[in-house]
């Protein structure tokens, strides 16, 4: 349940000096070659699991690192490729299109460009923040369930609906850890702050988290 109850500018500090003393080089879990590889398999995450299109991009990738490679190969093979993962054939058949609009539109380059990132088949705005996150080193956040969750059930950035959350993350995360917070807030909620059992008994921010639930014993619910 999300609470309402802001944290202060001082916490948020403190929240993010131990994200980073705990982790100061945090990457994302996605495999990727290049920025068009990344591009792609941000596409294929949607409502799957990182490790699930890591196991269907290694091959894909050896054999199509381009757009031109990629679409060389048409939606058919792609989908053979990738047809391990959730929603599979229309993802296929999205990633073959931006295939041809990277080729025809961008000089199959992928552009740093938000509204044009969004232009392109299968990419909304979690895609493009993420891709101008890792991929251009902007400060961008890709608000998903795991940080929609911790943004309301810390205290960190309450918000009722994603976009409320992203603008209210950049606006209280510090400067200088922007372009890592993301990755932190991500993972944090991937393993530690988790949905059903958050793990609040070897959290490293539980002096600053505002949940007012904390389990503070492995094994309790």
């Amino acid at each position: 349940m999300a609470q309402r109850t802001r944290l202060t500018k001082q916490t948020i500090n403190d929240m993010f000096a131990k994200f980073e003393a705990n982790n100061p080089h945090p990457e994302g879990e996605l495999d990727y070659v290049n920025i068009f590889t990344l591009l792609v398999a941000v596409v294929l995450s949607a409502q799957a699991t990182d490790a699930g299109v890591n196991k269907a991009t290694k091959a894909l990738f050896e054999v199509a690192d381009t757009p031109e490679k990629m679409y060389a190969l048409g939606e058919d093979k792609i989908r053979d490729y990738i047809k391990t993962i959730g929603l599979y054939r229309n993802k296929a058949k999205n990633v073959y299109a931006l295939c041809k609009a990277l080729i025809e539109q961008h000089n199959s380059e992928v552009p740093e460009d938000r509204e044009a990132l969004e232009a392109l088949p299968g990419v909304g705005r979690k895609t493009a923040n993420v891709v101008l996150n890792i991929g251009f080193g902007h400060p961008t956040i890709a608000v998903d369930t795991h940080l929609f969750r911790i943004a309301n059930r810390t205290g960190l950035a309450p918000g009722k609906n994603v976009l409320a959350v992203e603008k209210l993350l950049l606006k209280v995360i510090p400067k200088d850890h922007l372009l890592n917070a993301h990755h932190w807030l991500i993972l944090h909620g991937r393993y530690i702050c988790k949905a059903r059992k958050p793990e609040c008994y070897h959290c490293i921010i539980v002096d600053e988290c505002k949940f007012k639930d904390k389990v503070m014993e492995a094994g309790k619910k």
